[in-house]
């Protein structure tokens, strides 16, 4: 913390503007040191961008012309004194200015250390700061609406909400210990039983926007199922809206799985096309199935394909064998060459599938598909961009332990047992909740967490 950090903050490679950011007391004396003002100023202004050349006095040699802008802690991203240096997007150019500012007394900054010393320095909580990695990481306009809500502290004014509630409660626990004579309101069983389920439940109302968070952040990996020859490629194509998959008439002609990321109503989706699941003797196209039962395994979606221009076969009476215990959607495709199929016959087979019918190759169905990827996401639920879900792994892993132990400490306060041990399962609690707003928690775990961000940020 005491160290002067310097660090790329764009991304490399060709670009406009790449920016070097400085953060530390020793950040303004660097720039003085390296910088060469143009025209008459001669002094650098907080939050004033400054024209100039960036200078390596010892070689006599003109690095770049920059903007540079000096801004005074604390009411910085770092709550120090920083400087971003705009130089042009030129790897040459970022490469030879961060080495001259290391030079002059800056370290390299580790990864995500500016948002760690915010941390630190009291700017920002650990879930605003693990909600910054989400933002630049975010692959829809949902996934980002959720970082920003987090960032801007909803979910820690929440946790916050929550924690105060059972503070007061271990107030009052505390007391009737250690002060049983005093002139002070009894802490009936009842009473405290009241409290811990109220809030418990607004632990688990956290907790029932998880599955939806997670989804939204991590995305959710689909694959699309079928004999050969029954619309997976056009499927695909249909979705990504542009040709990406050969379309044939001959069984067999996908014989690896083909990977690609859409968006979907601004869920993440990971898109599966397997092989046809048939017989045969070719290698080549056997290997090709291997894999295809492997993305069927890791899938949580799957969209099984029918040719409802045919009676079923015994292929997709296979398929159907490991549909019955999954998560998923069947299309009776080719509608428009037949009704060999019907969605009564398939209903029968997979009671908890939903059935609708389609022809890929004239684009029908496509939507339909679309409102059952929404629904598995938001379990019919209006989506609103204001709401506030729960997507981080290790706070979901937090919260469960929170509950955990108010459930272990309501069983015990209605087995009537001694307050003592009542109170240390509600200060668990406490502490899980703590630990996801960066209040108790261990260095380990932060260091953990600013692991993952990138250089620069």
């Amino acid at each position: 913390m005491e160290d002067t950090i310097a660090a790329v903050a764009t991304a490399y490679g060709e670009g406009g503007i790449g920016i070097i950011r400085i953060s530390g007391e020793e950040a303004l004396p660097i720039l003085q040191e390296i910088f060469e003002f143009h025209g008459d100023t001669d002094t650098f202004t907080s939050r004033r961008m400054t024209y100039g050349k960036i200078i390596d006095k010892e070689k006599n040699q003109i690095i770049d012309e920059v903007l540079a802008v000096y801004m005074k802690g604390p009411k910085t991203y770092t709550a120090e004194d920083v400087v971003e240096i705009n130089c042009h997007g030129s790897m040459v150019s970022l490469r030879k200015t961060l080495a001259l500012v290391l030079r002059k007394g800056a370290r390299l900054a580790e990864p995500g250390e500016f948002t760690k010393r915010a941390f630190l320095n009291g700017r920002l909580d650990l879930s605003q700061a693990e909600a910054v990695i989400d933002m630049i990481r975010a692959k829809t306009d949902k996934s980002f609406d959720v970082a920003v809500s987090q960032l801007e502290g909803r979910l820690s004014l929440k946790v916050e909400e929550i924690r105060q509630k059972l503070l007061d409660l271990l107030v009052d626990i505390t007391v009737n210990i250690d002060y049983p004579d005093e002139d002070i309101e009894e802490m009936t069983y009842e009473k405290l039983e009241e409290s811990i389920v109220e809030t418990q439940d607004m632990i688990e109302k956290l907790l029932e926007t998880s599955s939806t968070g997670k989804m939204i952040r991590e995305g959710i990996k689909i694959a699309i199922v079928g004999k050969p020859n029954v619309g997976k490629s056009s499927l695909m194509n249909g979705l990504l809206k542009e040709t990406r998959a050969i379309v044939t008439d001959i069984p067999g002609t996908t014989r690896d799985t083909i990977e690609e990321v859409l968006s979907i109503r601004n869920i993440p989706v990971y898109l599966v096309d397997t092989a046809g699941i048939r017989e045969t003797s070719d290698k080549v196209e056997k290997m090709g199935i291997e894999k295809s039962k492997e993305a069927f395994n890791q899938a949580d979606f799957i969209l099984f394909l029918l040719d409802g221009s045919r009676s079923l076969e015994e292929e997709d009476l296979q398929i159907m064998e490991f549909l019955k215990e999954r998560k998923c959607l069947v299309l009776i495709n080719k509608r428009d060459l037949g009704e060999a199929i019907s969605i009564e016959e398939i209903s029968a087979k997979l009671p908890a599938s939903q059935v609708i019918e389609a022809s890929l190759l004239k684009g029908q169905g496509i939507t339909e598909i679309e409102d059952a990827v929404e629904d598995l996401v938001y379990g019919g639920e209006i989506v609103q961009k204001e709401s506030m879900m729960v997507n981080n792994v290790r706070h979901i892993e937090l919260l469960q332990q929170a509950v955990k132990s108010l459930t272990d400490a309501l069983h015990m306060s209605e087995r009537r047992e001694a307050l003592d041990f009542i109170e240390v399962d509600v200060k668990n609690a406490y502490e899980r909740l703590g630990e996801i707003i960066g209040e108790t928690v261990s260095d380990d775990i932060i260091n953990e967490v600013f692991a993952r961000f990138c250089l620069g940020k």
